[in-house]
Formats: structure tokens, C-alpha cells, sequence
């Protein structure tokens, strides 16, 4: 029977999860909606049924070793997430502790998305021959792994390295983490589609994005019109591009590393 592991990634939008096995091959992989659930509980009961059924697939072929968790905000130290801004839930979520009510028995980690994400990198992917490296998640908010020395940054609290909240611009765009200006209004899904929009109210120019309201608008929606030409939709990229590339050269001069991994 193989040796396996459920991997579960907490996005703003989506939750994807899949069943690992010790050579990093994904046996089995879903998703389901993160941003419909206002009360955790019940987003836990639904994401574990939907695991639970896609494990049936493989009944008898697996066993089951432990659950990896990547989440915004998820706190290493005591398995919780803490004041995600672009999660639905608020306060500190022990997470840890109620997922190990599904799965008795079994180990249950959780950490930072993007430090997951740096892990995966650096056992299966580009960085497995680097020490210094960083990663950046880009999706509804933009979240960061910083590895040094071999060694995850986690800081004195377990919440270290979050770039997505480095201020970009001075009393900036407003954050759902309460601040103005931070990284992640900018560059991010969300933060793109912020700046088509601003952009659709200083230009004059034809754009296929004019009359999409904000709440249909995608970030998908803005590439592909991008790559058709589109100058609202290629300035917004443009505009992304240099306020993500100063904040990384900062990053640069304060770690130094082998290699930035944007996902």
C-alpha cells in the first residue's frame, strides 16, 4: 500500500487540495470554494467531505500519513491562521485543532501558503540545489516564502516575510488588512482588476473592459485581453510590473538570494 499525504492550499477564492505521495505525485486533485463560506465550520465540513470522497478513488491503494495545510496567515508555531485579509473568517482560527477532529490519529501541520509553496520548491522543484532563495504566490492577495541558510524565515511570531504587506504606496490604496498602500492592493488578482478600473476612468482610449462591471471582471479576463492587444488591459500589466519589480530589488538588497520564484 503507498504511503501518502493530503495537501490542502486555502486561497482566497478556491481551495485546492489534493493526495501526495512521498515522490511529490499528485494521485488526486479537487478543489472547492473558499470565498461562498461566511462561518469556517462549515467551510471545514464541506472541504473535508469533499476530500473524503475524493480519497474514495483510491480506497485500498493508500494510507494515509498526515495534512499538510497552506493558508494565508497561517501561523507554524500554533497551527492557527491569524487575521487573514483576504479570507472570509476574522480573529485567530485554530485550524490545526479542528481539522484533527476529521483525521484523529494523524498529523496535521499548517503553515503559510508561500512558505509551503518555498518547501515544495525546495524538495521537489527549482530551488532543491539552493539555500537562499524566495518565493512569491500571486492569486487574490500576494504572499511570500523567504528561505535562508536552508532554513523558512519565520520570525519570533511565525508570521515573518509577509511582502504582500510592505507598502508600495504611501497612503495608497486601501488593504484588508486595515493599512493603505501595502504591496498586495497593487499586485494581485484583486489588484489588477483595481487598476483597470482606474485606468478605465483616466483614459479615454477604447478598451474591450469598458462595461464589465468590477464584480464580473477577472484577472484571467485582463490577460487574455492583454495578449490580444488590448492598451488598458497592457498598461495594467505594465503598471503591476514595476510597482511588484521595486518592491522585489528591495527584497534583494535586504536578502540576497539565488533566485525569486513567482507563482
Amino acid at each position: 500500500m503507498k504511503e501518502a499525504v493530503i495537501g490542502i492550499d486555502i486561497g482566497g477564492t478556491y481551495t485546492k487540495y489534493g493526495i501526495v505521495d512521498r515522490e511529490g505525485n499528485c494521485l488526486v486533485e479537487s478543489f472547492t470554494s473558499t470565498s461562498t463560506h461566511s462561518k469556517f465550520d462549515a467551510y471545514l465540513k464541506d472541504l473535508c467531505g469533499a476530500i473524503d470522497k475524493s480519497m474514495q478513488i483510491l480506497k485500498g491503494q493508500i494510507e494515509i500519513k498526515g495534512v499538510g495545510i497552506g493558508a494565508p496567515n497561517g501561523n507554524y508555531y500554533n497551527g492557527s491562521i491569524e487575521n487573514a485579509a483576504n479570507l472570509n473568517w476574522r480573529g485567530e482560527i485554530r485550524v490545526v485543532d479542528k481539522m484533527q477532529k476529521y483525521y484523529p490519529g494523524l498529523k496535521v501541520t499548517l503553515t503559510n501558503d508561500a512558505n509551503a509553496a518555498a518547501i515544495g520548491e525546495m524538495v521537489f522543484g527549482g530551488a532543491k540545489d539552493m539555500r537562499d532563495f524566495i518565493v512569491i504566490t500571486l492569486g487574490t492577495g500576494l504572499g511570500s516564502g523567504i528561505v535562508v541558510g536552508g532554513t523558512l524565515v519565520y520570525g519570533h511570531d511565525g508570521l515573518a516575510g509577509e511582502l504582500g504587506h510592505v507598502i508600495a504606496q504611501p497612503n495608497g490604496r486601501e488593504c484588508g488588512c486595515g493599512r493603505k498602500g501595502c504591496l498586495e492592493t497593487y499586485a494581485s488578482a484583486t489588484g489588477i482588476r483595481r487598476t483597470v478600473f482606474w485606468l478605465l476612468s483616466e483614459r479615454l482610449v477604447e478598451s474591450e473592459l469598458r462595461g464589465v462591471t468590477f464584480n464580473n471582471l477577472t484577472a484571467k479576463m485582463i490577460s487574455e485581453a492583454a495578449q490580444r492587444g488590448d492598451p488598458v488591459a497592457r498598461e495594467a500589466f505594465d503598471h503591476t510590473g514595476r510597482i511588484l519589480g521595486a518592491k522585489l530589488a528591495d527584497t534583494v538588497a535586504h536578502n540576497s538570494p539565488e533566485a525569486i520564484f513567482l507563482l
